[in-house]
């Protein structure tokens, strides 16, 4: 599931061998409010994969700096400490879908067919 975290939490969170995934965000960004219920619901759907965070770029005037933000939202796949990937402003959901699946693939996950076809499923 998502969690709120700061870019300290984050670095202590960062697990060598699993996916890390975190959206950096913003309250007065509608893109951010448009885009937040997808990532909830990615993050529930992933949850045995993948560590979601989020990070309000409020809370900390430097993280842009630190990470590379200049649009809001970005989500960054990090694998331990090291960017795999990442989707800046609105993406839509299926494009997040292939962004986690590649990134969950880099580390050797064997992806079940039938379990990425329910992923797809939009009914």
């Amino acid at each position: 599931m998502n969690k709120e975290v700061t870019k300290k939490e984050l670095k202590e969170k960062m697990i060598q061998n699993r996916l890390t995934i975190v959206q950096f965000k913003s309250t007065w960004s509608g893109a951010c409010q448009i885009i937040f219920p997808v990532y909830e619901e990615l993050a529930i759907l992933y949850k045995q994969d993948a560590d979601f965070f989020s990070i309000d770029v409020e809370e900390d005037k430097d993280i842009e700096k630190d990470f590379g933000i200049s649009e809001l939202p970005t989500i960054i796949f990090f694998k331990g400490d090291q960017i795999v990937d990442h989707a800046v402003g609105l993406v839509p959901k299926n494009t997040l879908i292939t962004k986690i699946e590649n990134a969950l693939a880099s580390f050797g996950y064997t992806l079940n067919n039938s379990i990425t076809k329910k992923r797809y499923s939009y009914d």
